[in-house]
């Protein structure tokens, strides 16, 4: 599936809704931690935060790009899926699909926890009118790193030897957390 940016976003939530492979959580997740940038992006620039504005707007950026990537990361574990289930091919086919459609949530879980952390500082250093936008966009990373990190668990978790970015998702999603209940305080 090609790039989202000249949809509507009525059209990008019909397609969302679609019985279709994509785009899917991993677009979502990617769409969500962009939104959450955008409103950190925005809290940041009443306060003249220069610098938080910069990283968000990057960090907007990454999102819809990796929102857009997403599916066509994901087309190859379609493919191995339907292979015959007696295909000897078929499960390291499918568990190399899997891992490397993983990259993708990977990315935006990392950049969703970012973005909460910006919006913490944007919180505690910006303007007290925008406060609530900031806590917003907090709220708004979580969700899409709680999501991202989901996906990477459910494309490589419980495998042996565990694979390392299934701890690492985790702790991103963590730091979104623990940077979310620190501007709450």
């Amino acid at each position: 599936m090609d790039g989202f940016d000249d949809r509507p976003l009525r059209a990008l939530l019909d397609e969302l809704a679609a019985r279709s492979p994509a785009p899917s959580g991993g677009a979502a997740a990617g769409w969500g931690c962009a939104i959450a940038a955008g409103v950190v992006e925005m809290a940041a620039a009443f306060g003249e935060l220069d610098e938080i504005v910069a990283e968000a707007r990057e960090l907007r950026a990454r999102a819809l790009d990796l929102a857009g990537r997403d599916g066509e990361g994901y087309a190859p574990v379609l493919e191995a899926v339907r292979l015959p289930r007696d295909d000897p091919n078929r499960a390291p086919r499918l568990a190399d699909a899997l891992s490397d459609a993983a990259e993708v949530p990977l990315q935006i879980a990392s950049a969703a926890a970012r973005v909460a952390e910006l919006a913490a500082a944007a919180a505690c250093e910006g303007k007290r009118s925008v406060r609530g936008d900031a806590t917003a966009g907090a709220a708004l990373a979580v969700g899409a790193c709680a999501a991202a990190a989901g996906i990477v668990d459910e494309n490589i978790g419980g495998r042996e030897p565990p694979d390392p970015r299934v701890a690492e998702a985790h702790g991103a999603l963590h730091r979104a957390r623990l940077a979310a209940h620190t501007q709450e305080m």
